[in-house]
């Protein structure tokens, strides 16, 4: 099941992230954060960005977040994306399953374009954002150095909605979503999604 993070999961995205920065380099970061600042990541997004956690049986196998892209107020209609999966769960769906209900909350709170950054090479990560609509907007060689070597980043970008010459207005918070409309879009039911 897909729901909202609170600050309590902390530890368990902590644990789930950890191997990821360990282990490779699909995150630039060099020291996993402890559970104290996964917290506090949480609450630094939400409610402005939903902020996902995938659990069965009580156990959180996945979490996916929005960000802002940048932070110059001309920005405020970009978000940029991220997924991780418990490390033995890999290649299950729970990606998809996250990021579906992730992208249909995005799209219904007023977001246009949607980014997601990926450490080269990453076929697999690669590919499922393109099974969800992501395009390649470009590849920045060289970004970043980790585990030995350098390795460049490639940008995918999905735009949710059409661009217009009128003003938009600002995206509302998650929680402005109506309670009824958030269940659906947790479950999976992206049919009140118009865009994406």
């Amino acid at each position: 099941m897909v729901r909202m993070a609170c600050p309590d999961d902390g530890p368990a995205l902590a644990k789930i992230y950890r191997p990821y920065v360990l282990k490779t380099s699909v995150t630039f970061e060099y020291e996993p954060p402890d559970g104290a600042e996964m917290s506090r990541r949480i609450s630094q997004f939400y409610p402005k960005f939903p902020y996902l956690v995938y659990e069965e049986k009580g156990v959180v196998l996945g979490y996916a977040y929005a960000h802002p892209q940048h932070e110059r107020a001309a920005y405020q209609w970009s978000a940029e994306l991220s997924v991780y999966v418990e490390w033995d769960h890999r290649g299950q769906g729970i990606g998809k399953a996250l990021y579906q209900p992730l992208i249909c909350l995005l799209e219904r709170q007023g977001y246009y374009s949607l980014y997601s950054c990926i450490t080269q090479p990453n076929p697999v990560s690669m590919a499922m954002h393109q099974r969800m609509g992501f395009s390649v907007a470009g590849i920045f060689d060289n970004a970043g150095y980790k585990m030995g070597e350098w390795h460049g980043v490639g940008w995918l970008i999905k735009f949710l909605r059409p661009f217009t010459e009128e003003a938009p207005a600002a995206p509302l918070p998650v929680t402005d979503i109506p309670a009824g409309e958030m269940e659906r879009i947790l479950k999976g039911d992206d049919s009140v999604c118009r865009f994406s």
